[in-house]
């Protein structure tokens, strides 16, 4: 059998792949563009993949595969009823990531919270050691004890994020589609109108596709926070940085973006210099422990695989 990882650059170059070589002949590649895609996959019975986007055009050259292995929990980069019918399983990893990226989505929103970009700059820039006070506490910032987190999607990053949140004092507020057990649920309508911070984890649907948009971030309140480490497309990105840009909302966290990586023209290229506002790579999901966990899952998904199993199987 023939294995071929397309894009092992976004694993990090500290991950050793040769863990997948035990099922057969490996092939890694640091990335594969669509001119590559026929090279690369001609000969491979298994794709192993981050980002590379699997269609009826991309796929088509690929004559032997019957499993496509994501290294995510999203899949929206690969067309499942295409592969469906031609019979190939897709196969994704859950929960792997959900201790880095909760972990990432209350950094942001601690630092934007207590204006830590700003005290930084402060102090480095000299300015604290010319002047003449022992303390400065302005721009203000205020405690998280009391306020509102609400969090859209209620899935392992969401109920993770809401117990931090619940640890640090806020009421929690969540909106998904089934009721939750321990936290309140209410509409998204309610949930824009009451939280100081907003943060975002439901995969990028059909019905989540640009559900931040203007109208919504016109809900919310001017000091609140927005934090997306969901996928780009689930907020109106133009809409976003109108609302930073003219402060409708006052702060703004994102590590994901429509298009990847952020292109030269994006809207969020306006707000580059804001210390209201934080950027990332698309790295909440990679802390060294989850990269490790997901590829062990990923194993284990080519394993059951090979014994005639279902498992994380999306397709």
């Amino acid at each position: 059998m023939k294995l071929a990882v397309l894009d092992a650059a976004t694993l990090g170059s500290d991950m050793d792949l040769s863990l997948f070589s035990e099922f057969g002949e490996l092939v890694c590649y640091p990335k594969t563009s669509a001119e590559e895609m026929e090279e690369h996959i001609r000969d491979a019975d298994v794709l192993i993949l981050n980002k590379v986007r699997c269609n009826a055009e991309t796929l088509a050259t690929g004559k032997n595969i019957k499993l496509i292995c994501v290294a995510a929990t999203g899949y929206d980069n690969i067309d499942i009823a295409y592969c469906r019918s031609r019979g190939i399983a897709v196969c994704n990893v859950v929960g792997y990531s959900t201790a880095s990226v909760a972990q990432i989505t209350v950094s942001m929103a601690l630092s934007l919270w207590n204006h830590i970009a700003e005290y930084d700059a402060y102090t480095k820039s000299g300015a604290y050691s010319r002047g003449k006070d022992a303390n400065r506490v302005t721009p203000v910032y205020h405690e998280l004890a009391g306020k509102t987190w609400g969090i859209l999607g209620g899935g392992n990053i969401g109920k993770q994020v809401a117990k931090v949140a619940s640890a640090l004092g806020c009421r929690v507020l969540v909106t998904r589609q089934k009721r939750d057990e321990e936290y309140p649920t209410v509409s998204f309508e309610a949930l824009c109108r009451e939280s100081d911070i907003l943060s975002l984890h439901v995969p990028l649907t059909d019905k989540t596709r640009h559900i931040v948009d203007a109208e919504h971030l016109a809900m919310m309140r001017k000091e609140a926070i927005l934090i997306n480490v969901a996928r780009g497309a689930v907020t109106d990105e133009e809409a976003v940085a109108s609302a930073v840009l003219e402060g409708k909302i006052a702060a703004f966290g994102c590590d994901v973006y429509d298009g990847e990586p952020m292109s030269e023209n994006h809207p969020f290229q306006r707000l580059l210099s804001l210390p209201q506002v934080v950027l990332t790579p698309h790295m909440a999901w990679g802390a060294y422990e989850a990269r490790r966990r997901c590829l062990e899952e990923m194993k284990n998904n080519i394993s059951a695989f090979l014994r005639g199993e279902r498992r994380f199987r999306v397709d």
